[in-house]
């Protein structure tokens, strides 16, 4: 027996140990996770991301299906110098403010309601979400038939109790208001499946801690329901703010941004515009309401998701 060691065995029959082919197929196991990222990536970038581009370049040209002229920032300045625009940037926030307060109180309403013990429940819950499922312009002229001064359902139910309705449409001072309330009752569905998925998340063990403790159904909302549907708040709130600020087809439907420019938001702005021709000048309006858009719910989401966190 000597002292020296035994060098390396090498041979047909001895195994090699990890090597080039080893790692090769660890390097392709750990990216095939990111493989199936493609196809969504794909999307995104064709759907999303190449057309935003595209309107930045175009919201600086003249432009038509067939050619294009470089203008800068012209139709930037021709589209804040509108003499509308105060009142439509007014009018978008009213409306995007009105329709998500409204969603945000009666889709908790109804949440709370409709994961309660009623008989009909399932029904009342298909009742809610069944306008969602409704065409948006279906619904306008709907709408704006139920809201005729003279022969409208609506003034027609309110003069049986003796109430002279107004002409809800045709009034600067109701129209806005009217559409918001609208909006309010076909979207208020997604709000409240919202709010029952995160009601029937929360552990029941709570409800039950605060019924030993003597406490009522105010006290079950109050200290339980609320504080830990925070979460479905804050995705309500979210949602229905940035289709607020974007809203257009129920406005143009039921309105036309009329009378005269009481109605108007940035986006039916945006679309006159477009119907005059002005492609280049409706494309930087689109750009500035991203820009908007952006500058208030990117804020406004962090300062939720802080509270969300802290609560």
């Amino acid at each position: 027996m000597t002292g020296q060691h035994a060098g390396p065995r090498t041979g047909p029959g001895v195994s090699a140990g990890p090597g080039p082919a080893r790692a090769s197929g660890a390097r392709r196991h750990a990216a095939y996770p990111y493989a199936l990222y493609l196809p969504a990536v794909v999307v995104y970038l064709v759907i999303f991301l190449v057309p935003t581009v595209m309107a930045f370049y175009f919201a600086l040209t003249r432009w038509t299906l067939f050619d294009s002229t470089f203008v800068g920032l012209d139709n930037f300045r021709d589209f804040l110098s509108e003499q509308n625009l105060r009142i439509g940037f007014a009018n978008t926030l009213f409306y995007a403010v009105v329709t998500s307060g409204l969603k945000v109180v009666l889709g908790l309403l109804l949440g709370v309601l409709l994961t309660g013990k009623l008989r009909l429940r399932g029904f009342l819950r298909s009742v809610v979400f069944f306008p969602v499922l409704v065409s948006t312009v279906a619904v306008g002229i709907t709408f704006s038939a139920l809201l005729r001064p003279d022969t409208g359902l609506v003034n027609k139910a309110l003069a049986v109790i003796g109430i002279d309705g107004p002409d809800w449409l045709g009034d600067a001072n109701t129209a806005l208001l009217s559409v918001a309330l609208v909006d309010v009752w076909k979207g208020v569905g997604i709000a409240t499946v919202i709010y029952i998925a995160g009601i029937l998340s929360i552990p029941r063990d709570y409800y039950q801690a605060v019924a030993v403790d003597g406490g009522g159904a105010w006290h079950r909302f109050r200290h339980v329901t609320l504080p830990l549907s925070w979460p479905a708040t804050y995705s309500v709130i979210i949602l229905s703010f940035i289709g607020g600020l974007r809203s257009f087809d129920l406005i143009w439907t039921m309105t036309r941004g009329g009378p005269g420019f009481t109605s108007d938001t940035i986006a039916s702005i945006i679309y006159k515009q477009y119907q005059a021709g002005f492609f280049g000048l409706s494309t930087a309006g689109n750009v500035l309401l991203f820009i908007v858009v952006t500058a208030i719910v990117v804020p406004l989401n962090y300062f939720l998701g802080k509270r969300q966190v802290a609560a």
